[in-house]
């Protein structure tokens, strides 16, 4: 049976037909003949400038991103001392980033090992490291074994990794310096595992850790992960800093932040606790349904609702210094209530501080989680008994509770308590705002469908406090003027795309697609190398050029151009993706291409950003615009159009392999930071982002055909909530639906959330794409989306686009299935879209 499947497997990819032949010539820098070697030249070769102010861009705030989660007040170590001993999977094998889309290829990429050394310390533990790499090349041959032995679909094995093995290695158990880094990767196509060596430390993990934070004079703990890990079982550990994965420049940073040369000041965006207490767990991985369960009660909202002690709460962090924060002044003007405060430094070291306000709601009519993040603001860097002054503020009817008996956000009656601290249990009232009854905000429709569960409901009352001294103030029901959403479904259809053919019409929105040289998932552009795909070129239209992110710009390293266009000489798939897949099926998924002797190989290199968590994790906003700053300019170099990202899916599990690429358990943050980085990305000369995935993908065990059935509240008030903080603060110019089904009906082809949701309550103004459909086959409860289908619900481009994609709209155009209409409305935005661009 694992044979047949192969088999179909292979054919199944054989006939992949992704992209139009388009000859055109790259932005070429570093040429070199094939024959040469040039993966050793790149070190040897002069960096361009970008590739300098980039990096050193980066490098000035990416130790924001990084978090101190115990400090006893041994670090940082100063200048002074140039000897470390230096344990764990993370120095040799130091992850920048996740697998798949996630990866970019930066020029190159230095280890923690190498970092230290350039820094001149002397690494006093080679012998563990040399040996250490031995044990992991066996186990990894191992594992390799054992999980293809026991698949019978190689599909499977996508994106899958290998837990840290355990080990019995010699180490040094005393000495003055001692740094353990844990690292853990995850990313596209598999989930996390609930097992020893992914969420759990290992045996040896703990043992090692505990063993040096007793005998060491100075110990720290790094952590060099994309999502959180059960930290249970090591509290002698007084040393703990969130690493994070910080892109290009992430080993260096570390040593800057153990020698003091930076600091971290960043934020929790996700709870880390015990795996057992997240409220997901029992609904999470299953293959065909996987039932939202708990509602709205997603990461803090559940934890500090039911009052559960967690290892590191939501918008927590420490750094080297300490701060005090003191409330000045709070006020409601109409409906927009604002808080002052100062923030002072009370330590011995340089730092930044962060201020948070949550909303706490009264929860007369509808239950309510105890707060929700309504703002937050980041001081500037603040010497020793320094203070700076934040101010902050928010709508009330931004956060207005959805009721889906009425189908209406609402201000429910009652008294608002809004709070100010800097971690989501470290709070203080600074106001109080009270609606003396119910205020209607936005009458809608409920459009989404009902999942044959009741969402959890908390059991307990909220605790009484004391709020005697606390402001009261009212809100004056005339402040907030009801607005009722009317739905439209025609849009206007270009006289350009009225004068073409049904047939060019219909390759407006299909991905390109040619019947040569085959691409696969992930590299389907032949314009520019490596990038992900591209729109047909049609009459006299150039074609928009797709590439992935969100870690940077996603394009090949290395490259050849011959009559059919540009080509990776790597193929066209991530080796981490199919690390596991066997033999004569990553042959064909990777697709290396043969290159004619004396060819030309061009070089192009793009900077590696922090993973999309970290940024947020940083909680400034202007870093992440610079970001996505740093992207578009180098969209503009290489002559790319849409960057496929950002990603602001929630965390709703901590599972969920592609968290890294996520900002945040919370819609604000994700919304805010989305719109951020839309921003930096389009001040750029017709360089564009495409947020994703919408909606709902927060696994990705069978990705492609599991629905999440969620109520209409919790789709409302989370899962959609950062796609219209995003939508109405940056306007980006595309947006990704995502693989999964939303309550049975595929995002793509759910008219109600693309053209009612998306376009008409939020205002959106741009294009919607799938994300790249590739029909895999297997017995799954769900079937895959169809063309036509994602067509008549307002989507534009169908991706990465086939021949048989192309001809099942005709088909469906001949049998009436989807109407000229449809078809001309979505070629429109698409034609508009080139028109925009390129005249």
């Amino acid at each position: 049976m694992k044979f047949f499947n192969l088999i179909v497997f292979s054919l199944l990819f054989y006939n992949l037909v992704l992209a139009s032949p388009i000859k055109k010539k790259c932005y070429a820098k570093n040429k070199k003949n094939a024959d040469e070697n040039s993966e050793n030249s790149e070190v040897s070769e002069k960096m361009n400038q970008y590739e300098i102010d980039h990096i050193n861009t980066l490098d000035s705030y990416l130790s924001e991103c990084t978090i101190l989660l115990r400090k006893n007040g041994d670090f940082p170590i100063g200048k002074s001392t140039k000897q470390v001993y230096l344990y764990g999977n993370g120095v040799r094998k130091t992850i920048k980033g996740g697998t798949g889309s996630g990866d970019v290829y930066s020029r190159s990429f230095d280890t923690i090992e190498q970092a230290f050394t350039k820094a001149g310390f002397e690494i006093l533990s080679k012998d563990y490291l040399d040996e250490y790499d031995k044990i992991y090349t066996k186990a990894k041959d191992e594992f390799r074994k054992k999980v293809q032995s026991e698949v019978t679909d190689p599909m499977s094995l996508m994106g899958v990794i290998m837990p840290e093995p355990d080990y019995d290695i010699p180490y040094a158990k005393e000495g003055d310096l001692a740094i353990y880094v844990l690292a853990r990767i995850s990313g596209e196509g598999s989930d996390r595992q609930a097992v020893k060596g992914d969420v759990y430390l290992t045996e040896t993990e703990r043992k090692m850790i505990l063993d040096l934070a007793k005998g060491f004079k100075k110990f720290m703990l790094v952590l060099n992960t994309g999502g959180a890990v059960d930290l249970s079982g090591i509290d002698e550990v007084e040393n703990i800093l969130l690493l994070s994965q910080l892109g290009v420049n992430t080993s260096k940073t570390l040593v800057d932040i153990i020698t003091g040369d930076k600091y971290p000041s960043g934020k929790l965006t996700t709870t880390w606790t015990k795996y057992e207490d997240y409220p997901s767990n029992d609904n999470f991985g299953d293959n065909d349904d996987t039932d939202y369960k708990e509602g709205i009660y997603v990461g803090y909202r559940y934890f500090d609702t039911e009052n559960i002690d967690v290892m590191y709460p939501f918008g927590f962090g420490l750094g080297y210094t300490d701060f005090e924060f003191d409330v000045k002044s709070a006020k409601l003007s109409g409906e927009k209530f604002e808080v002052k405060a100062s923030v002072t430094n009370v330590g011995k070291y340089k730092g930044k501080e962060v201020l948070e306000v949550y909303l706490s709601k009264p929860g007369t009519t509808i239950d309510e989680p105890y707060q929700i993040l309504v703002g937050f603001a980041k001081s500037k860097e603040l010497s020793p008994k320094k203070k700076d002054d934040l101010k902050i503020n928010f709508k009330l009817s931004d956060f207005a509770s959805y009721d889906a008996k009425t189908a209406t956000y609402f201000l429910d009656e009652g008294e608002y308590v809004v709070r100010i601290g800097n971690s989501s249990r470290n709070t203080v009232p600074c106001g109080v705002i009270k609606v003396d009854k119910r205020i209607n905000v936005k009458k809608v429709e409920n459009k989404m469908g009902k999942p044959e569960f009741e969402d959890y409901v908390p059991e307990g009352k909220r605790k009484q406090e004391d709020l005697s001294g606390v402001k009261v103030f009212k809100l004056k029901a005339s402040s907030i003027k009801e607005k009722v959403v009317k739905y439209n479904d025609k849009y206007e259809i270009s006289e350009g795309v009225k004068a073409l053919s049904n047939e060019e019409k219909a390759k407006l929105v299909i991905g390109a697609f040619q019947d040569g040289p085959a691409s696969v998932i992930g590299s389907a552009s032949i314009t520019a190398a490596g990038a992900a795909g591209e729109t047909a070129k049609v009459a006299d239209l150039k074609p928009v050029v797709m590439a992935d992110g969100p870690a940077g710009l996603r394009l090949a390293k290395d490259y050849f151009i011959d009559e059919y266009g540009a080509h990776s000489t790597s193929g066209s798939m991530a080796e981490s993706m199919v690390e596991f897949v066997p033999d004569e099926i990553k042959a064909m998924l990777i697709s290396k291409p043969e290159i004619p002797e004396g060819t030309e190989i061009l070089h192009q290199y793009t900077t590696a950003i922090p993973i999309g968590t970290a940024i947020a994790q940083s909680w400034n906003r202007k870093f992440a615009e610079l970001c996505g700053d740093i992207v578009g300019s180098e969209m503009e170099l290489f002559k790319v159009q849409l960057w496929l990202a950002p990603a602001l899916n929630i965390h709703r599990s901590i599972l969920c392999g592609r968290n890294f690429e996520y900002y945040s358990e919370d819609p604000l943050i994700s919304g805010a930071f989305a719109a951020s980085i839309t921003k930096g990305v389009q001040k750029h000369n017709n360089t564009f982002v495409t947020i994703k995935h919408y909606a709902a993908n927060n696994q990705e065990t069978n990705r492609y055909l599991n629905s999440s059935n969620v109520s209409e509240r919790a789709l409302r008030e989370i899962y959609l909530k950062g796609f219209e903080i995003a939508v109405r603060e940056s306007q980006p110019k595309a947006v990704m639906t995502s693989y999964n089904l939303i309550n049975g009906v595929h995002t793509s082809e759910s008219k109600e959330l693309t053209n009612d949701i998306l376009r008409n309550e939020f205002g959106f103004e741009g294009i919607v794409m799938t994300d790249w459909v590739v029909g895999l086959g297997g017995n799954h409860k769900y079937s895959g989306p169809t063309p036509y289908n994602v067509i008549k619900a307002t989507g534009d481009i169908y991706m990465p686009g086939s021949k048989a994609d192309y001809e099942a709209v005709l088909k469906a155009l001949k049998e009436g299935t989807l109407s000229i209409e449809e078809l001309e409305m979505s070629a429109s935005r698409i034609y508009n879209l080139s028109k925009e661009i390129f005249n």
